[in-house]
């Protein structure tokens, strides 16, 4: 056994020891905030399109460390796909983001989450409501044919600071009527309303903004101001006042909150922040 035989073979030992470990597959970093990486999936996960999972890696004294990433891609999808901030001086971001294809990482196969379609009541047209990464459990339901079965209208709100920030959605929208798995089912059901608050774009405004003022509503031809409680539905997914200032709006509107055990007219994911 030569000198490199034996570093290569203790290294592999040393990987097997990861718990949890899944392997990095693709990654791709869309600006020096974002990226978006794919793993591979364990055979024993099983997950409803929306829902999140502990992932992470392990920390200088080895302890792991972990975050709540919702799952990017569909539940039927072979692979796992997740869209990440890098934080510079973050516990995970600032390990997450140098990761490599071929690299491990933790990956707890227990998912959960409120954003769901078991979490919403019968409806005719559905909100996705998101700020930054808050795309991610939307990118899921939006590739998950269930979505259209059950609606006759998807809407994608999707808002950041600068054009650059929108790209992972907008690659991935424009691509799906063209998609072979899901383009018949999304058809011309889905609508895409990308904005910005700070770069100049064809579309400004917060979220929340461009829903009280009923600008989402005329630019897309809806014929409303507001959504209603008998057909629209809505999940949200974004910094802690965002989700707040969403659902002061909702209910406003006379949308009521709902989870897994009870489903009403819309759905936050709290397991996250910022």
């Amino acid at each position: 056994m030569n000198q490199q035989t034996a570093v290569t073979e203790t290294a592999a030992a040393a990987k097997k020891t990861l718990p949890d470990a899944q392997t990095v597959t693709e990654v791709r970093h869309y600006t020096d905030r974002l990226f978006y990486f794919r793993t591979e999936r364990p055979q024993s996960l099983r997950f409803r399109s929306g829902e999140f999972v502990m992932i992470g890696l392990p920390g200088d004294d080895g302890k792991p460390i972990m975050r709540a990433y919702s799952i990017a891609s569909p539940s039927w999808d072979d692979g796992l796909d997740f869209y990440s901030i890098k934080v510079q001086d973050g516990p995970l971001t600032s390990r997450l983001q140098h990761i490599q294809p071929g690299d491990e990482i933790i990956l707890r196969p227990k998912p959960v989450g409120t954003l769901v379609l078991d979490a919403l009541l019968p409806g005719k047209r559905l909100w996705f409501l998101a700020t930054g990464t808050g795309i991610a459990p939307f990118a899921s339901l939006m590739r998950d044919p269930e979505t259209y079965e059950q609606y006759d209208e998807v809407i994608m709100m999707h808002t950041c600071r600068e054009v650059a920030e929108l790209e992972f959605g907008r690659q991935l929208i424009e691509s799906l009527p063209e998609d072979p798995l899901i383009g018949e089912f999304v058809g011309d059901k889905l609508k895409y309303y990308p904005a910005t608050t700070r770069e100049e774009f064809k579309t400004m405004g917060r979220v929340t903004d461009n829903l009280a003022s009923g600008k989402v509503f005329a630019d897309l031809g809806l014929g409303v101001d507001r959504m209603d409680p008998a057909t629209d539905r809505a999940m949200v997914c974004g910094s802690l006042d965002f989700n707040k200032d969403v659902m002061a709006i909702l209910e406003g509107w006379g949308l009521r909150e709902g989870a897994n055990s009870e489903p009403a007219e819309y759905v936050v994911e709290k397991a996250f922040v910022g």
